[in-house]
């Protein structure tokens, strides 16, 4: 059951959710998504904030926003975990600092987990970004809607996500395909919201995007190692087959969004080598 509450709705037991954020120099963009927890119309949330000792005013402007925050100097993987031990809420969400909530996604998770018996949700992530690569990323991530292999969940019930132990410490890529795959594998069910969250990607640039796969393709080898198949199904550009019919409608745009992929294959291919 569901009733409104001071212009907000609030579900019958309004079970707390933790927002967990890991940072690192992020002060251009932290309290974007902040502000944007804080307008959500579910009103009983959490945020805590796991720092990688930021050396710009990251720490001050989570303080500002009545986070917790805790300092860690770790990989994603490990503050998510830690700030998950930490968290009071029944339902842990996931996010990174460059993220933007639309109003009503914490909302819907909620609805989807306790309404049609979901124990980790899937959210749409837009691209919001600069220039033309940023266009293409938005495209590609229009293909993979839906896909079963290229989508991972970032909320979860608390206890599914405890008995699952987290995310592996170990992978700093392929991290959260390697928790979805484990709670399949547990027998869980994932479902998904409707709302978005924007990610925004800032000013988009070829060289910017091969340093960061070559710097998850160093890491690239251990998920290949624990997840073989799973790995060759997320990494595979099937999506982009099935959806050729763009080329006819955008024509620029698709071709450079196959070219940007066999790039990113290469600069994975380096950091494995490397």
């Amino acid at each position: 059951m569901i009733r409104m509450v001071s212009g907000k709705k609030k579900f019958s037991d309004n079970p707390v959710v933790s927002i967990v954020i890991p940072t690192f120099n992020s002060e251009k963009i932290l309290p974007l998504c902040l502000q944007s927890i804080k307008d959500q119309t579910y009103p009983n949330i959490e945020v805590i904030v796991i720092d990688n000792y930021s050396r710009d005013d990251t720490a001050q402007i989570a303080k500002k926003f009545g986070t917790r925050l805790l300092l860690l100097a770790s990989e994603r993987s490990s503050a998510r975990n830690l700030g998950a031990k930490e968290a009071q809420g029944s339902f842990i969400f996931f996010l990174d600092s460059d993220m933007e909530l639309t109003p009503t996604v914490v909302e819907e998770c909620i609805s989807v987990c306790l309404h049609k018996s979901v124990d980790a949700v899937n959210v749409y992530e837009v691209s919001v970004g600069g220039g033309f690569i940023a266009e293409c990323r938005k495209i590609e991530r229009e293909m993979r809607i839906g896909s079963n292999v290229s989508e991972a969940p970032r909320f979860f019930r608390r206890e599914v996500f405890d008995s699952v132990d987290g995310y592996d410490e170990n992978l700093v890529s392929g991290e959260d395909f390697d928790l979805r795959r484990r709670i399949e594998d547990a027998g869980y069910r994932i479902g998904r919201c409707k709302a978005e969250i924007r990610h925004h990607e800032g000013e988009m640039s070829m060289r910017r995007l091969v340093l960061r796969f070559y710097y998850y393709g160093k890491s690239l080898p251990s998920f290949l190692k624990k997840n073989p198949s799973f790995a060759m199904k997320t990494s595979s550009p099937v999506h982009i087959m099935k959806n050729l019919g763009l080329m006819r409608k955008r024509p620029i745009p698709f071709v450079c969004l196959i070219a940007m992929k066999l790039i990113e294959y290469m600069a994975y291919l380096v950091g494995i080598l490397a």
